[in-house]
This record gives C-alpha cells, structure tokens and sequence, in this order.
C-alpha cells in the first residue's frame, strides 16, 4: 500500500499557477513557489481563479510539474471585496506609497477578513504535526491570525513581495494597528529589503509598541517573531538556458528581423501605475529630443500585459499610455522606423527572455516595486561577450543588490533618465562587461535557492 505524500511545507497564496494556462511569463512568487515545494514534499493552497457562489465548496486537489496543488473558488461578492476592493484598492497602492489612490471601504475590509478566515478554514484541515506553512503577500497578511485562532501551533512564516511603507504612511489606513497585529501572529516575516524590514519595525515600535531583544527577534501581541530582508531572486542557469533559446525560436527570430541591425532598449512590465511605464515614455522622448544621433538607430520596446483589468485606475492607464505611445511616435517615426512599440499583451517566459537577451539597453523604472526580478533575468539572459546596459529604478528593490553594475536613476527625473539612457547605448563594451559581471556574480550567489534555503531554514529553526 502506497504511502499518502505528507504536508511537510504548505505554501499559501492568493492565486497559484493554473495547469491550463501555458502563456505569459511567470512572476517571482511561482518561480521561487515552484522551485522551492519540488525540493520539499507539500503542496500549494490558493484560489483557483474561479467564481462559484458556494461558499462550502470544497478543495479541488490536483498536480502538475511534480508539485501538489489545492484550490478552491471565490464567490463574486468575495472576489470584488477581497481582491478587488481591500487587496488593490486599499493595501496595493499604500504599500507602493500612491496614498492618493486608497479607496477605503468598511465593506471591502470585511470581505478582506472574510477571505482570509476561508483560507485559514480550508489549511487547517491540511496541517499535520510537523508542517511547516509559508503564506505569500499583502492579500493573506491576516491568514497567521486566523490560523492561530484556530489552534494551529506549528511554524509559519508570511513573505511580502511588495514594498512596505514608513508608519507615517501606514497610519494612512484606518485601524492600521489591527493589520501590525495580524504579522504578530507569524514567527518569520520576510520582507525584500533592508528599507521594507526598518519601516515594518518603526511601524511596531509606533504602533504596537513592540519590544526588540538584542538576538534580533521582536515581541508584540504577547508572541516572540523575527522580521528580516530576504530578497527573492531568479534561477540564473534556468534563465540563460531559457534567453538562448528564446533568441533561436522563431519569435526570437522575427523580433531580431524586426530590428533591421537597429539598437534594442527593452522595457517589460505588468501594466500598473507604480511601474513608473508613463514617465519611461516621457524620458524617452525627451531622449529623442537630446540625441538626435539615435534617430532612426534606436527601437524601445514596451511589453505591458493588462492586469486588474476590473479595476478602473487600469483601464485609464492603459488608455493613457496608448495615447503617449502615439503622441512620441507621431513626433520621431519615420516611413521605416517607429522608435516606439507599445505592445499590451504577455508573451510566453522563454520569449521573454529571449527578447532580454537582443536587447542592448534593460529599462526599467518603476516610481516604486519590491524587487523587480526582470531586472535580474534582464542581466542573466545577456550574451557574455556583449553585454547590455540595466538603466535602473533606485526605487526598485533590485537596486540594493545591482547598484554596482547597473546605471541606477531617479525615475522622476526624465531629463536624467534621458541622459542615462544615451550612457547605456554609447558605452564601451569593456565596460558593458565589467558592469554585467559584477551583477552576475551577486546574482549567482544569491540566487532563487538561496532565497529558498534562508527563508525555509529560518521558518525550520522554529520551535513551538
């Protein structure tokens, strides 16, 4: 008789990777989810990304790519809440310190708990004596109180991928201190910065008045946790494989035909306003008003799949970027050159990378993110022999850890960005390669299984 697979690690997040889907690029949460439930027996718990107006539905449990997944749906009413209303409404823009576009409501709040106290029903009929549970981001932060309320006494640990902000800004949120007091119930939180991990202590110091103890753990709540940076990463080798042969498929080939030998700068981005996408096209037009050198020898391609297509602040920006995308184009194009191309849809991981790896400028400025990872697959994918230049966000996680090689700007500063943007196509290739490898190998040290090993090994050092 075959021995039923144990619950060693339970990964929970809002939504996990659907088999049925096979397109667009994965995020880092599923790359880093994924790599870390094959090495460890588990599985994944989240929404399935279906409606289905029967709260006592039942988990679905299926797998694929050796990993064991258990979903289950969302009513309407509990998706607009939840996801809609409180997640990104609510907490995606305070957390990426856009307070101006908060939309607070005590009715997307308690469709936030609500959902919450669902996941926290459905994982506790999951938890065995030694498991070890691992929830993911801002839409779950409340999951380790509920699951404590439940009785669940074995370790568990919450990552967040976004920033977090200073108390100044949390206290924004109304009844902030019961949002610091659902983290109290975790005993490792994990944040993507040194910044993220300070402001998310100041916010305990001020809020709760927690307690800090000279082994690094903070008590608050009445519980002992720790609260460090662990920045998420990529797959490097998994990611160079993937940029060569992304440039050898036929996608590949017929983005490098496109080019005509012109110079590529890549941007790829989910759209969303704390991607900083509306002031990239500003610097590359003031770029094109500066250097009229590059005209007619430089092509920007903008990769923006739609995202929270139910939310009204996208669909504006989309409307918006489409309408700048057209005014730089209308200025600079020629009859055989669109400096330009503005393209609002996902292409698969592969092809991605592979068009990373064409590129010979990275642009990526988001106004605010948590790591950005294609800044890193953006340096991995390169050709070693040719490197391109990253022109980065010091706004973006990423820069902590990139600073030393890439050209890092002040994304509201266009007229520098512009300037960073011509130092990135004009720079000497010896020094195009001393940049890169100095990126690769703080890259290669701290890679996604090292991201992976710390966060485990911290949640497996826990003792209750």
């Amino acid at each position: 008789m075959s021995k039923e697979p144990d619950n060693e690690l339970i990964v929970v997040s809002n939504r996990v990777p659907s088999p049925k889907s096979s397109g667009g690029s994965q995020g880092g949460l599923a790359v880093g989810v994924m790599n870390a439930l094959q090495k460890n027996e588990g599985l994944w718990v989240g929404w399935s990304g279906d409606i289905d107006e029967n709260r006592d539905a039942q988990l679905n449990h299926y797998e694929f790519d050796s990993v064991r997944f258990a979903t289950f749906p969302l009513t309407e009413n509990d998706h607009q809440t939840f996801y809609v209303g409180f997640s990104n409404e609510v907490l995606w823009p305070l957390f990426h310190y856009r307070t101006d576009k908060v939309e607070y409501t005590r009715e997307n709040l308690e469709g936030y708990l609500r959902v919450s106290q669902r996941y926290a029903r459905h994982v506790s009929t999951l938890v065995e004596p030694h498991s070890r549970i691992w929830v993911h981001d801002y839409q779950l932060i409340p999951l380790g109180h509920y699951l404590r309320q439940a009785g669940i006494d074995v370790p568990i640990g919450h990552f967040l991928h976004t920033p977090f902000p200073p108390w100044d800004v949390l206290r924004i949120l109304p009844d902030y201190e019961d949002l610091l007091r659902y983290f109290s119930a975790y005993d490792v939180i994990g944040f993507q910065t040194k910044c993220d991990q300070r402001n998310f202590e100041e916010c305990m110091r001020h809020g709760l008045e927690a307690t800090f103890y000279d082994d690094g753990t903070i008590e608050a709540e009445g519980r002992r946790f720790r609260a460090e940076a662990y920045p998420i990463s990529i797959d490097v080798e998994s990611a160079q494989e993937m940029a060569r042969q992304g440039v050898d498929s036929n996608v590949g080939k017929r983005m490098a035909q496109s080019l005509a030998d012109r110079t590529l700068v890549m941007g790829v981005d989910r759209l969303d306003y704390s991607k900083g996408i509306f002031k990239r096209f500003q610097a590359f037009e003031r770029l094109l008003e500066k250097a009229e050198h590059q005209h007619g020898h430089v092509v920007f391609v903008q990769i923006s799949p739609p995202s929270r297509t139910d939310v009204p602040e996208y669909v504006e920006l989309r409307t918006e970027l489409e309408r700048v995308a057209g005014h730089v184009n209308g200025r600079f194009a020629d009859y055989d050159w669109t400096p330009l191309r503005y393209l609002n849809r996902g292409y698969s991981r592969e092809s991605i990378l592979g068009f990373l790896r064409l590129s010979r400028v990275g642009f990526l400025t988001p106004l605010r993110d948590g790591m950005n990872l294609v800044a890193k697959e953006f340096v991995a994918a390169q050709d070693p022999e040719d490197p391109g230049v990253l022109v980065l966000s010091h706004l973006a996680g990423a820069s902590w850890e990139l600073q030393e090689g890439a050209l890092v700007c002040n994304p509201y500063d266009s007229e520098g960005v512009a300037d960073m943007l011509d130092q990135a196509l004009t720079m000497p290739l010896e020094e195009r390669k001393a940049r890169w490898q100095r990126m690769m190998d703080v890259m290669r040290e701290n890679d996604i299984h090292h991201w992976c090993r710390q966060f485990l090994g911290a949640l497996g050092a826990v003792k209750h």
